[in-house]
């Protein structure tokens, strides 16, 4: 077993990177190259001073990613997925479902500064989102259903292979 990045560490298990073979490496690969190029500008901007990788990765993050909050519920029939997008419509929202995962994607506009006011703090840094999920079942790809309400993107998916519940009935004694 091969030893885990300081990446793995860190992120929760739904929230680890997908690797090569899985349905979304590659715009997962996009956004880690992404937060890669900041985290080592932020790195040079102090210097080259070793022992801050975290921080730096963890900056980077932030600036580029805006962390998502994500619950998966589950029946016996199918998976609800919600997510807390605040500030993303649906035109600007992208859902991709595969069997045993899903990739929300998103990018705002930038809300421009008045010329008159200069930042001296801010928090609402990222402007795009990124979330692939592995999912605790096998659903069904063309029977997904994504819809945006209030700031929360709701995604049902029906489950594969179950097979159909057949209702049994008591026979008659015959003569």
């Amino acid at each position: 077993m091969k030893a885990e990045s300081d990446l793995e560490r860190f992120l929760a298990p739904e929230k680890r990177l997908p690797g090569p073979g899985d349905a979304f490496f590659e715009i997962s690969q996009e956004f880690a190259d992404q937060i890669t190029r900041r985290a080592y500008e932020l790195f040079t901007l102090r210097g080259s001073v070793d022992g801050y990788d975290r921080e730096d990765w963890l900056q980077a993050t932030s600036e580029i990613l805006l962390n998502v909050a994500v619950d998966i519920l589950e029946t016996e029939a199918g998976l609800t997925i919600r997510a807390d997008v605040p500030g993303f419509a649906e035109n600007v929202l992208e859902v991709r479902v595969a069997p045993r995962s899903v990739c929300i994607t998103g990018k705002r506009e930038e809300v421009s500064e008045r010329n008159d006011e200069k930042t001296i703090y801010a928090e609402r840094r990222s402007n795009q989102i990124f979330r692939a999920l592995e999912l605790p079942a096998e659903i069904d790809p063309d029977q997904a259903v994504a819809t945006v309400s209030n700031g929360v993107l709701e995604i049902k998916l029906l489950k594969v292979g179950l097979g159909k519940k057949v209702p049994v009935f008591a026979k008659a004694a015959s003569a």
